[in-house]
């Protein structure tokens, strides 16, 4: 297990990104954390927020009763704010806001409040700092990221295939696109460090067709790689089969039935990774306590399927899961992005 000591270069690394973010001498920003928040990075947030002459203050919630019927893990949809009016208030006055809330607050209820304060949020991923200094903000994904948006805004199609046997069709008409580059530079702003992705919410009843988890693809709820293949049958969104014969699909099957909510089964995004220096392999080097695994879902050329809370479709839910899958082909419009798990043209 990796030591939760503060070290000088993790507080350079945490600057670097609040640079980026725009941080200026005076400027206030809330630290969001809650009592089972991982201390060490909150530390290192109020260091680096000092070092850059901010105004850094905490607010600190209370880790609230758990209420699922099974544990919750890596969703961005956190409930420590519980809609308490005076924490919303005081995030949205602030200038920024830096989430270090367990699951982060992505997908929270009380975000379009925060955001329509004028704050921006970065949600820093609950993983070790060892993570986030190797996956530091890299100021050359921004463009390509946000080549990849654009080109998700004017495509009506994605298909993704691959020689597993994933074949889905989804209309992304009307979906709300988006991309993380690991960095928020303007007002009412979200992004997540780690960065790198290209994704949609899809409307209601765009998602069809078949996807298939091979020898190696992550189930990031689980923090496991597979190691037999699962099959998920698809219809309007949501995961109507589950088949396979090995201990995943028991697992995948368990997880889902234990919610007794139709919406978990149902598609929360789509998209693709887009960073070059995450890697798919790396949840092998850590404990589970130290990892969570945003790393794998923005690896350089990852199909990236979710299930969950989606705005979009009007589904809001705590059962969660994110499916990185290696080798896929993704196409907008019959052009290719993504070809055999490896990005195309000016996405590279």
């Amino acid at each position: 297990m990796l030591a939760d000591r503060i070290e000088g270069k993790w507080i350079d690394t945490f600057a670097k990104t609040f640079e980026l973010c725009q941080v200026k001498s005076g400027e206030s920003v809330a630290i969001l954390s809650e009592t089972q928040s991982r201390a060490l990075n909150v530390q290192l947030t109020e260091l680096a927020l000092l070092r850059l002459k901010a105004r850094p203050f905490h607010v600190i919630v209370p880790t609230p009763p758990q209420t699922a019927p099974v544990p919750v893990r890596s969703t961005g949809a956190s409930d420590a704010v519980q809609r308490l009016e005076p924490v919303v208030a005081a995030l949205a006055a602030s200038g920024m806001v830096v989430d270090l809330t367990v699951e982060g607050m992505l997908h929270s209820p009380e975000l379009p409040a925060i955001l329509k304060g004028g704050a921006r949020l970065l949600m820093i991923s609950n993983e070790h700092p060892e993570a986030l200094e190797r996956l530091g903000p890299d100021p050359t994904l921004a463009p390509k990221v946000k080549a990849g948006v654009k080109r998700l805004k004017a495509a009506k199609t994605m298909s993704v295939t691959s020689a597993a046997g994933t074949n889905l069709a989804i209309d992304v008409e009307g979906a709300l696109p988006a991309g993380v580059w690991g960095w928020c530079d303007r007002p009412g702003m979200v992004a997540h460090w780690p960065g790198g992705l290209c994704l949609c919410f899809p409307r209601a009843g765009a998602v069809n067709g078949t996807l298939v988890l091979a020898r190696g693809d992550v189930n990031l709820t689980f923090k496991r790689y597979l190691e037999t293949p699962v099959r998920l049958n698809i219809e309007k969104d949501y995961v109507t089969r589950i088949e396979g014969e090995g201990v995943d699909a028991e697992l995948m099957r368990s997880y889902f039935a234990a919610w007794g909510d139709r919406d978990a089964y149902a598609v929360s995004h789509v998209g693709w990774g887009m960073n070059p220096r995450a890697r798919w392999d790396a949840m092998a080097m850590y404990d589970k306590r130290d990892f969570n695994g945003t790393e794998l879902r923005a690896f350089a050329g990852n199909f990236l399927y979710s299930t969950g809370a989606n705005e979009t479709a009007g589904r809001h839910t705590l059962g969660h899961f994110d499916l990185p899958l290696r080798g896929c082909t993704v196409s907008l419009d019959g052009t290719p992005v993504v070809a055999n798990g490896v990005l195309q043209g000016d996405l590279a």
